[in-house]
């Protein structure tokens, strides 16, 4: 049987994490500036990856759905899910991917956003075994978060036009979820 054949495909979008343990689900995400960190527990078979807009840093004022759009927020938010799912911290392994100059007149946000998933890896102490960043065009990739074993292509130039018109459009306020707790 073909695994890549039968494989569960999850399409991640920007300001989004998944953390599964399915060896047959494979996450897939198109990035242009954005970076995706992909994670993975290889002792517990759980892996997660996320898609981040902005790095975010301790003076970036993050309010509801804003909060999706930052590497800050959201690579907690995919430490934490793969601590739930019973992956531990000393076993944790990335890989970086994205973080293209995709418009050559505009800010390098793509390298800030490669720069910042490094360093929050490094500060906290979680190897990165591969990573893929920069260049000018954006990519399609795929982890698999149980093996992981991630695959990725490039994209033209006028994908990678669509890929940035999309990742410039205002990110929807998320509804919380229904076991969300609120603080007073």
């Amino acid at each position: 049987m073909n695994v890549e054949a039968a494989a569960r495909r999850v399409h991640i979008i920007q300001g989004e994490w998944k953390v599964l343990n399915d060896p047959t689900a494979v996450l897939t995400t198109i990035l242009g500036s954005c970076v995706a960190a992909c994670l993975r527990d290889p002792v517990a078979g759980v892996g997660g990856m996320n898609h981040f807009l902005l790095p975010g840093t301790g003076n970036t004022p993050m309010s509801g759905g804003d909060a999706t759009r930052y590497g800050v927020h959201l690579m907690e938010l995919l430490i934490n899910g793969l601590l739930k799912q019973g992956a531990r911290r000393d076993r944790l392994e990335a890989k970086i991917f994205g973080g293209a100059k995709t418009i050559s007149t505009f800010s390098n946000v793509g390298e800030q956003n490669a720069a910042f998933a490094m360093q929050f890896l490094r500060d906290e102490g979680i190897p990165v075994v591969s990573s893929s960043t920069g260049g000018e065009h954006g990519r399609k990739l795929e982890y698999w978060p149980v093996s992981g074993r991630a695959r990725q292509y490039p994209l033209t130039g006028a994908e990678t036009q669509k890929t940035v018109a999309l990742e410039q459009r205002p990110v929807a306020p998320q509804k919380p979820v229904e076991t969300s707790i609120e603080f007073f």
